[in-house]
């Protein structure tokens, strides 16, 4: 999985030193899929072809391939942060989960930009280039710092005091970065199974906790993520339905 994510990752780095060149087609409205994205998928998919033939796939960019081996399957975003990549912004990833029998055993999400890589397997603990990962030890977010992909908390206002907020875009990156303990929490709604099927099993051996926003088990498939520590995560299932609520109500009176 190393191996594969750091070939198709090197392939990006190349294409991104030339993103202007890019032939860019219109997947829809403000989701672009370029060349690069389809270069790196079909180098992930030859390289995990190669190393476990009878596996099967689910690729953003092609969809479900079948496998002999109905057990075990490949989760794949060959480009998250599409649109950060094509904007030439250095903030975009590359994403690997095994599935088995319907749970994630291993992930790998890769950085190419800073060559950092994060990897965990179910049961073994989340490590980034030797160091293990270890999420925030924060019990407040009082001065702490989150990660959102829901448009209405941009500014922040409904967060605790001091508590700064990112929207970066990239999804797989923004759950290292909880696992990591750089950011204290994230939650985006409306996602897809590449975005978070790897980077969930790194929060979760990262010592933190992962569900749906609503505190859902089904976090692969079903809709949106949060991610946090224990703690917080407890907190913020809590308090999430009333900050978006005022949020939502803040946006649609300034509109």
């Amino acid at each position: 999985m190393v191996d594969a994510a750091e070939k198709a990752g090197r392939s990006l780095i190349r294409d991104f030193g030339e993103v202007e060149q890019l032939q860019i087609s219109k997947k829809g409205p403000g989701d672009f899929v370029s060349k690069a994205d389809l270069k790196s998928e079909k180098i992930l998919k030859e390289e995990l072809q190669k190393a476990r033939p009878a596996y099967g796939f689910l690729l953003e960019e092609s969809g479900e391939i079948k496998g002999a081996d109905a057990q075990f399957r490949w989760i794949i975003d060959p480009l998250d942060g599409t649109t950060n990549f094509l904007h030439g912004i250095p903030h975009w990833s590359v994403s690997i989960a095994l599935e088995k029998e319907g749970e994630i055993v291993a992930a790998v999400i890769h950085d190419p930009v800073r060559n950092e890589l994060f990897h965990a397997e179910k049961g073994a603990g989340a490590f980034s280039r030797g160091k293990r990962l270890r999420v925030s030890g924060r019990s407040s977010l009082v001065d702490g710092l989150v990660a959102v992909g829901d448009k209405h908390f941009r500014d922040g206002a409904h967060l605790p005091p001091g508590c700064g907020i990112r929207r970066m875009a990239s999804a797989c990156l923004d759950l290292c970065y909880v696992a990591a303990g750089r950011y204290d929490a994230y939650w985006e709604g409306g996602l897809s199974a590449w975005d978070k099927a790897a980077g969930a099993l790194i929060v979760k051996e990262a010592g933190g906790y992962a569900s749906e926003m609503d505190g859902g088990k089904n976090i692969v498939y079903g809709s949106g993520i949060l991610a946090a520590n224990p703690t917080l995560h407890a907190d913020l299932l809590q308090k999430l339905p009333q900050w978006s609520a005022q949020a939502a109500a803040k946006a649609k009176t300034a509109t």
